[in-house]
């Protein structure tokens, strides 16, 4: 079994935003050779996520605006007790998930017609990662 790991740095201008990342997925699973297999994304902070969806400005939009709905920015969260003011980040990371895992097939990530990885930020604005492990023959 072959296995890859490479990780993906980010600094976000914004404090919310969504980052389309499937091609730099796809490079590391080309970069490992293998043809059948599944590649793992996760999160490395527990204020952003991995998510799967359609790369559609309307989608997106709806869905920023679901998570506000579910987990609005600002003051009334126990969490900001500790000094921090990103309780809803924290929030929104779990209703998004920190991770997904996408199956290879001949070599190729295995999504649907309109598919797409999106890494989702929650509380930007400062240097957050994402691995990427390839496993597969």
């Amino acid at each position: 079994m072959k296995s890859h790991t490479e990780y993906l740095w980010f600094n976000t201008k914004r404090r919310h935003e969504y980052i389309r990342i499937t091609d730099r997925v796809q490079a590391a699973c080309s970069k490992c050779g293998i043809e059948e297999g599944m590649v793992l994304v996760s999160a490395m902070h527990i204020t952003a996520g991995v998510f799967v969806n359609d790369n559609e400005s309307g989608i997106l939009t709806d869905i920023a605006h679901l998570l506000e709905g579910l987990a609005p920015t600002g003051p009334d969260y126990l969490h900001h007790r500790t000094g921090e003011k990103n309780g809803d980040a924290h929030l929104k990371s779990i209703l998004v998930h920190h991770q997904v895992i996408v199956p290879v097939t001949k070599g190729r990530l295995d999504l649907g017609p309109w598919q797409e990885i999106f890494y989702a930020e929650f509380d930007g604005q400062r240097e957050k990662r994402v691995i990427i492990k390839v496993l597969g023959e």
